[in-house]
């Protein structure tokens, strides 16, 4: 795809980028106006992203960096770019970041563990006020113990997983 390039003053540069953030970016109005001007109809005016605060940053890298980043990007089934993303979001605020379906799993799971927790006590109350008598009630209450603990574990896997992710990310790689 050819590239167009021109230079224009910086104040109007500055005036024609004000114009553009409403329009999608540079990019989109530029690519807009010159099918325009070219007699095409041009593209529907692309959805702006709401992140306006970030930037876009141009990496080079060598052979053996590029195929290390896409093996681990295609291995977490991440875009490349999003796998840079994310490991220098890990070093700068160091916030963790699974591949978007696994992300929704966990908050799925976490989920789920927490209505089952809520279900937990629920029971442990009705027990605890009903009028059982002698050893049943010891029974239910030592199975509802053993529930809550692997209820326990379950949260502590959760919390592993979120380390384990961290540490993924950690610079000692």
């Amino acid at each position: 795809m050819p590239v167009l390039s021109t230079r224009v003053p910086d104040e109007t540069a500055a005036r024609f980028d004000a114009a553009a953030a409403a329009a999608g970016g540079r990019s989109a109005l530029l690519r807009r106006l010159v099918d325009g001007a070219a007699g095409g109809a041009g593209p529907p005016p692309a959805e702006v992203s709401g992140r306006r605060d970030a930037m876009r940053l141009m990496v080079r890298l060598a052979m053996p960096e590029a195929r290390h980043v896409r093996d681990q990007a295609a291995r977490l089934g991440l875009p490349r770019a999003a796998w840079v993303a994310a490991l220098v979001r890990r070093h700068a605020l160091a916030a963790p970041r699974f591949p978007r379906p696994e992300e929704l799993l966990l908050v799925a799971v976490h989920g789920e563990l927490r209505r089952i927790g809520v279900n937990v006590n629920q029971i442990a109350r009705a027990l605890n006020t009903a009028v059982v008598e002698g050893r049943v009630l010891e029974l239910e209450l030592d199975g509802l113990e053993d529930f809550r603990r692997e209820l326990r574990a379950h949260v502590a896997g959760l919390g592993e997983a979120f380390a384990g992710n961290l540490a993924y990310w950690a610079a000692d790689l």
